[in-house]
């Protein structure tokens, strides 16, 4: 008889949070209007931003006690990292409810991207729910693409990875008992 066990090779610390839905904000559409955030995390001094690298993590934003404030956690959908730096009112709207959201920081923290940015947001947000892992480990694959660039309006929707797009990090593991 072979016993088949998933183990995490890299993430042997980290957590996995399934049922998460995803969704983007920027300069236009933040409350108020701007880069500003909550929290001042990894010395931005309370402006949003990042490249998704494990050393510079985008903003995210979401429910007080979704997630630690200043954590860091890795997106699968994007190959991006992200930190908790900014609330959001539907984010907590939907934490009472029993519902995990989050809101991932694109664009610029100078520029409006005005409606372009918000069809941008509106196109990279996934129909179905994701995976976050937190306490990722600090090498994995990082996609280096912006989400939105408002010099050029480029929306990153071709650098986005599917539903749960993970199983990388694990291998499995064969027993004969």
């Amino acid at each position: 008889m072979k016993l088949h066990s998933l183990l995490s090779c890299s993430l042997t610390l980290a957590g996995m949070a399934s049922s998460v839905q995803l969704t983007f904000y920027g300069y236009p559409d933040n409350a108020p209007p701007g880069a500003g955030t909550a929290y001042n995390c990894g010395g931005r001094n309370f402006v949003a931003g990042g490249s998704g690298t494990h050393d510079d993590p985008l903003t995210i934003a979401t429910a007080p006690g979704e997630l630690n404030q200043c954590e860091v956690i890795y997106v699968p959908y994007l190959k991006k990292y992200g930190r908790v730096e900014d609330s959001c009112a539907q984010c907590t709207d939907d934490w009472k409810s029993g519902k995990q959201h989050i809101d991932i920081w694109t664009g610029s923290n100078t520029v409006d991207g005005g409606q372009q940015q918000f069809n941008c947001e509106d196109a990279l947000t996934p129909n179905a729910q994701q995976t976050i892992i937190r306490n990722p480990d600090f090498n994995l694959e990082v996609d280096n693409a912006a989400l939105y660039d408002p010099n050029t309006g480029t929306c990153g929707t071709s650098h986005t990875y599917g539903v749960r797009q993970f199983s990388h990090h694990f291998r499995v593991l064969e027993f004969d008992l």
